[in-house]
């Protein structure tokens, strides 16, 4: 395996009583190859445009070509492909305004949160302009319907008084929670340019559909710049989109280390056998997990603060993919060491159905902070003032997971060389295609999102009453 490249290891969920046999993950290698093949199949029906069986809709299989599609586009058209107006659009509006808001719900402003986490400096809004190279203080909303946080937020900008921008991200339009904060927001900036038409038009920049609510109302402000949501690609599937790529442009992120991540990751995907393929391998020990031993909750266990909402986004991308007829694993993400003091003790000692996944860092961007030697040494530790914050973390990683499995608990580690645009764009894309492959390899159509729908008509029929 590359040095760049995540890996996969499952030893510690091969356990003799409450684990899998390594044997039992062969036993299903073939049946792991079939259904990468069926999805391969699926992707390859999706980008010919071939008429798709009724049982196997929707098929929004436009995610998996998409990098590989849009990294040719760029390299062949450069400044003239999506990639490059992305770009494009995103140096402009950071070089006009200090702030901006991005709106979106679920899909649609989960990727881009996860990306700023993981990626940017960890106090992004609070450094100064100098730290952030220059890009904008980053807020999110629309992904809820909260009056007081958003009366926060405009109180904020208006305090500051700095000028700021939109981008709103949504494929129909119609979603009501970001619909509804859209309003309210363009109205405030609309007053604060003393409703200047030309320059609210340059402020906003849409992300949605070829048509719909939200594209003839960017349609009727003139907005210098709309971006496709693009067709046959879910929500949730969308973070190396349009979508996902205009936030992280806009935070200084290379959205081309981003793409060429995933890319790298649909090659391992294509052409690696199943005992060597990371995203067949994380789906057969998953599994394996939940039908042979009830392990029907999956915790991701994040070391350090950047990936959490990685984990948020894993959450929706499995509860909304596989969470139909009555089926589909629990979805769980903790922060360790943080949630040692909270959730460890049930997952030590509380019922065994639970299938822990370690998400781990290799190298910090950072250099390693030493604790020192101290004439305080009312805490004792001066004995280890040779060591690290980093050296803490890897003994708590290494201390966890030989509680968890001298108590007979299943973990398993994927590990990121480290934390950057590149293992990012392999983080995401492997973790999208095995969500299709395990609906597949158990019935379930990965796509669409039925259940969401009930509350929406609720809501809207009860405003309307």
């Amino acid at each position: 395996m590359p040095a760049d490249f995540l890996s996969y290891d499952p030893r510690n969920a091969f356990l003799p009583e409450h684990g899998i046999a390594p044997d039992d993950l062969k036993s299903i290698a073939a049946a792991l190859d079939d259904v990468r093949d069926e999805v391969l199949a699926e992707a390859q029906l999706w980008a010919d445009g071939v008429e798709i069986e009724p049982s196997k809709r929707p098929l929004d299989a436009g995610f998996h070509e998409l990098p590989d599609r849009l990294l040719a586009e760029y390299r062949s058209r450069g400044p003239r492909s999506e990639v490059g107006r992305i770009k494009a659009a995103a140096d402009r509006l950071s070089g006009e305004v200090e702030d901006v808001v991005v709106l979106g719900i679920g899909g649609s402003y989960m990727g881009a949160r996860a990306m700023l986490e993981a990626c940017c400096h960890l106090y992004h809004n609070e450094v100064p302009e100098t730290m952030r190279r220059g890009r904008p203080r980053i807020y999110f909303e629309g992904n809820n319907v909260d009056n007081d946080a958003l009366l926060d937020l405009e109180r904020l900008l208006q305090a500051r008084g700095d000028r700021w921008g939109i981008v709103v991200i949504s494929k129909s339009g119609g979603t009501l929670e970001t619909a509804a904060v859209f309003r309210v927001l363009l109205h405030d900036l609309q007053a604060s340019l003393g409703r200047d038409a030309g320059e609210l038009a340059k402020l906003v920049v849409p992300v949605t559909g070829k048509s719909g609510k939200l594209f003839d109302l960017a349609t009727a402000l003139g907005c210098q710049e709309v971006f496709e949501a693009p067709d046959g690609v879910g929500g949730r599937f969308s973070v190396l989109s349009a979508v996902g790529l205009l936030p992280a442009a806009l935070m200084g992120l290379d959205v081309e280390q981003l793409l060429a991540g995933a890319a790298a990751m649909n090659d391992h995907f294509r052409n690696k056998r199943p005992e060597e393929n990371i995203v067949l391998q994380f789906v057969g020990v998953a599994h394996l997990l939940e039908t042979l031993r009830g392990c029907d909750v999956r915790v991701l266990s994040t070391w350090g603060k950047r990936l959490e909402a990685v984990g948020l986004w894993y959450d929706q991308l499995l509860a909304e993919s596989l969470g139909k007829q009555q089926r589909g694993a629990l979805p769980l993400t903790v922060v360790n060491t943080r949630d040692l003091h909270s959730r460890g003790q049930q997952h030590q000692e509380g019922k065994r159905d639970k299938f822990i996944t370690n998400l781990i860092v290799e190298r910090g961007s950072r250099d390693a902070a030493p604790l020192g030697k101290s004439d305080y040494n009312h805490d004792g530790l001066n004995e280890l003032a040779e060591k690290s914050l980093a050296d803490i973390l890897r003994a708590a990683i290494e201390g966890t997971n030989q509680a968890y499995r001298e108590a007979g608990r299943p973990t398993a580690d994927l590990r990121l060389p480290r934390l950057d645009e590149y293992t990012l764009g392999q983080l995401f894309q492997m973790l999208m295609l095995a969500t299709v492959v395990e609906g597949r390899l158990i019935g379930i159509n990965p796509y669409g999102q039925p259940g969401v729908e009930a509350y929406k008509k609720n809501m809207n029929a009860i405003l309307r009453q």
